[in-house]
């Protein structure tokens, strides 16, 4: 991973208050600790709020979604106990509104559909596989996509989610022919340079759980050219 991934000192923050603090995640990053070793973003997070705050000991921090490793965009984080489950709630609610870019290999055969799939992950290889009918351990799995613009040799896709499973837009995007760029594991022939993947979680709109206030939150692109054609 050729990437610079975060730090306390290049964290890209977009929003913090007293309760919450969301960031730009760096393709790369993975949100919360795994049997890789690697530090996570949440560990990145809290030595932020050390610093900044002079805070002595552990500092709190709740991880309330993940995002794949080799994704960028949006990430969430609970700065208190109290917080964290009414971020939960709002998840398991449906309240969060999210909105994803995706870049494709393939222009797909409707320029807006809702495309519905049931997805089973095997642990293995950690990927998940997309049927049309409902099969032994698969759960549904239900997204609406908009083609946003047409490249020279890819496509832009606006992406929304009904549920939220293992891998979904990269296995139902990938199921219609549509592999995101740098996704070898899902269907695309070529890796990125940095290992990342062509997916960024752009955007975010919810009704704040303790100012009760809309916030609305939209994350730049990472630079490369190819991004660099859709903004």
């Amino acid at each position: 991973m050729s990437k610079i991934l975060s730090n306390k000192d290049n964290l890209q923050l977009l929003y913090e208050d007293n309760h919450i603090i969301v960031v730009n995640k760096r393709a790369g990053d993975i949100v919360q600790g795994d049997k890789t070793g690697d530090k996570p973003l949440s560990e990145v997070v809290k030595e932020y709020i050390a610093e900044k705050y002079n805070k002595p000991g552990n500092v709190y921090l709740g991880v309330v979604h993940r995002l794949d490793r080799p994704t960028t965009g949006l990430v969430i984080f609970a700065k208190t106990s109290k917080v964290l489950p009414r971020l939960n709630a709002l998840f398991v609610s449906k309240d969060i509104n999210k909105t994803y870019w995706a870049i494709v290999k393939n222009r797909p055969e409707k320029g807006k559909d809702t495309l519905v799939d049931w997805l089973k992950k095997n642990p293995k290889n950690n990927k998940s596989y997309a049927y049309k009918k409902e099969v032994a351990n698969s759960k549904k799995a239900i997204l609406h996509y908009n083609l946003l613009k047409e490249m020279k040799t890819y496509f832009l896709l606006e992406v929304t989610l009904e549920t939220g499973r293992h891998h979904q837009i990269r296995s139902q995007l990938s199921n219609i022919g549509c592999p995101i760029k740098g996704d070898l594991k899902y269907g695309f022939d070529r890796s990125n340079d940095d290992a990342s993947i062509h997916l960024h979680a752009r955007h975010i709109a919810f009704i704040h759980p303790v100012k009760n206030e809309p916030i609305e939150i939209t994350a730049p692109l990472p630079k490369d050219p190819i991004w660099d054609a859709c903004s």
